[in-house]
């Protein structure tokens, strides 16, 4: 019966959809769920119809239009895009007639399969709109989110609905250019590989974590408007606020900026949404005990050669080798957005991560603007071994309190090829007799696809390009390790850096079975310090060697960077046309860089009159 009864509804519903195509060709009114159909095309498209319905949401280059009566719709959606071009003529809430043409839109490249499997039926070559009359309310559909298994929003594309969460704000990377938020239901969504194995585990948990996504899209095709949608009066909307529910209309369109990346499922909100706090700013990072402090901080390329164009920069010495700042003015909003993290993460010791490789000034001049901020000779610099830093534009390196650690033997690069960005190691001790430990800073290869190929291009494991090569680089700063142990005649070795990789992926794992245990997963099991794609992970890591495990007192990763919008960075380009020169700006630490820096508490045996921290 139950069989018979889901034939019958097929064939009814064929017949309906014939009737409307009739009706299309007879120029007869054709309801919007006719229009859409029950698929993820249209039956009608490239006809022209004649619909009729009530706007929900007037956008900057349309308007969503919906029926008011359904009930027959079926899994039809009863709602549509009507596409004008520019800001069209009609309110929400008015009930309007018009003609347009029924098309298949692709939000992606010509070449997308994401997209082009989830097209966007839209009304296009409008003409005959009528106002109707202005007191047609559409009350929203309940969703729960997220939908049930198997479940899909295509029969609510169009349609005005509200979706109960709560959601957590998950990524915020495309707040200033596109009005956008990530959202998601269940908590924060962590990167598969930094909780699974890569391969079959991190594919399903990726799965599971697209089914509680989507975006929130400000409803406008316009780029950086102003004012900015959904900040707080601090200014910001940090990863990890939350919003109990969302009412607006549903649309699919691409997940980043590239015409050939990923495709979701958006809301564009009818009503302001509220959002809390929930995932406040602190002052500095948490205390990590023990009587020194070291750190580790990407500063997301710290040039002091302008990217203007006209500098060279690298060993190339290519202007397309320059990063970072692209004026005087950007390079001063980043330099005194740096100075106030670093100054705020009260270390002793701090490894540095894509500074501008140029032989030093760089790097002097940033400590040079740390003393100014600290006291006069607070900070100095590890010195660059002989022989230069490699052939990138970019290097590692590291500074210190002379007060707090003094260096014994002379700083070592890694010379191995396989680094693209050699590790540098130094060995410190407590002035006064303290016990010397090695710390060694490394930088793995990007997950970038840039030229990837054979062993080192995709996979598909959710590991990403070269991960064959941070394998090596692993195993290659192990070996590292044991020569330095060697040389400077001190076992305790704490390796720290931008590794690329995360906590469940193979470089993590060659260096566990190099004896190196991850601190920061020991410390903080669901700590992160990156955000990318909508999920958080921990690219930045901490391993210590059995000796130095047993000195290590905490970790701590600050989150003042990842979690917040890259809108309040440095750069002038992500803001409203003349916000730059308008709106205030004060050096704060707030999106100093792109990744959290990771401070780590060490115990060592303490000097007379110093205290732990």
């Amino acid at each position: 019966m139950d069989t018979f009864f889901r034939i019958g509804t097929r064939w009814l519903a064929g017949l309906a959809l014939l009737a409307a195509a009739a009706f299309a060709d007879a120029g007869a009114l054709v309801p919007v769920h006719a229009i859409q159909g029950p698929g993820a095309r249209s039956p009608l498209a490239g006809r022209r119809v004649v619909t009729e319905g009530a706007v929900t949401l007037v956008t900057s280059n349309g308007f969503f239009l919906q029926e008011a009566d359904g009930a027959d719709a079926g899994r039809a959606s009863r709602g549509i895009f009507v596409f004008t071009g520019d800001a069209p003529a009609v309110a929400a809430r008015q009930c309007v007639r018009l003609a347009g043409r029924a098309v298949e839109f692709n939000a992606g490249a010509a070449n997308n399969r994401e997209t082009l499997a989830h097209p966007v039926t839209e009304l296009h070559d409008v003409t005959d709109l009528q106002a109707l009359r202005s007191d047609c309310d559409i009350a929203p559909v309940a969703l729960a989110w997220p939908l049930p298994e198997g479940e899909s929003l295509e029969r609510h594309e169009g349609m005005l609905v509200t979706l109960t969460g709560p959601f957590t704000v998950q990524q915020n990377f495309f707040l200033g250019r596109f009005g956008q938020l990530t959202l998601a239901s269940g908590g924060r969504l962590r990167v598969p590989t930094d909780v699974v194995r890569p391969g079959a585990p991190a594919r399903a948990l990726a799965r599971a974590n697209a089914r509680r996504s989507l975006v929130l899209d400000d409803g406008s095709a316009l780029q950086f408007l102003a004012p900015t949608p959904y900040l707080a009066d601090d200014g910001s909307v940090r990863a990890g606020d939350t919003l109990t529910e969302v009412t607006g209309v549903i649309d699919y369109g691409l997940a980043s900026a590239r015409a050939d990346g990923p495709g979701t499922w958006k809301i564009h909100p009818a009503r302001p949404p509220r959002f809390a706090r929930a995932n406040p700013r602190s002052p500095g990072p948490a205390s990590v005990g023990g009587d020194l402090r070291i750190a580790a901080a990407n500063l997301d390329n710290f040039f002091a050669t302008l990217a203007d164009g006209h500098g060279r920069c690298g060993p190339r010495r290519l202007a397309s080798d320059c990063r970072g700042a692209r004026n005087a003015a950007e390079f001063e909003r980043q330099r005194a957005k740096i100075v106030e993290m670093l100054a705020a993460l009260d270390a002793d010791v701090v490894a540095l991560m894509e500074i501008e490789n140029d032989g030093g000034p760089a790097l002097q001049g940033l400590v040079d603007a740390l003393n100014a901020r600290n006291g006069a000779a607070t900070w100095d610099v590890v010195g660059e071994p002989p022989g230069g830093s490699g052939g990138d534009a970019i290097r590692v390196a590291m500074l210190y309190k002379p007060v707090r650690v003094a260096p014994f033997g002379p700083p070592r690069f890694d010379r191995d090829p396989v680094h693209n960005r050699p590790p540098l190691a130094q060995a410190f001790v407590v002035p006064g007799g303290g016990a010397g430990f090695n710390l060694i800073a490394g930088h793995f290869k990007s997950r970038r696809c840039d030229a990837a190929e054979g062993a080192d291009a995709d996979r598909g494991d959710l590991q990403g390009c070269w991960n064959h090569r941070r394998l090596l680089q692993a195993r290659a700063l192990a070996r590292f390790a044991a020569v330095v142990a060697r040389a400077n005649g001190v076992t305790d070795t704490l390796l720290v850096g931008d590794f690329n990789a995360y906590a469940r992926e193979d470089p993590p794992a060659a260096l566990a079975a190099k004896g190196f245990a991850d601190q920061a997963v020991r410390f903080d099991p669901v700590g992160y310090s990156y955000v990318f794609d909508g999920a958080a992970g921990r690219l930045d890591g901490v391993f210590a060697n059995p000796a130095m495990a047993a000195r290590v007192t905490g970790v701590a990763t600050w989150h003042v960077d990842a979690d917040e919008p890259e809108l309040l960075d440095y750069a002038f380009a992500l803001r409203a046309s003349g916000a730059s020169s308008t709106s205030p700006w004060t050096a704060t630490p707030w999106r100093a860089s792109d990744h959290d820096p990771v401070v780590v508490g060490v115990r060592l045996r303490k000097p007379a009159g110093v205290a732990a921290r």
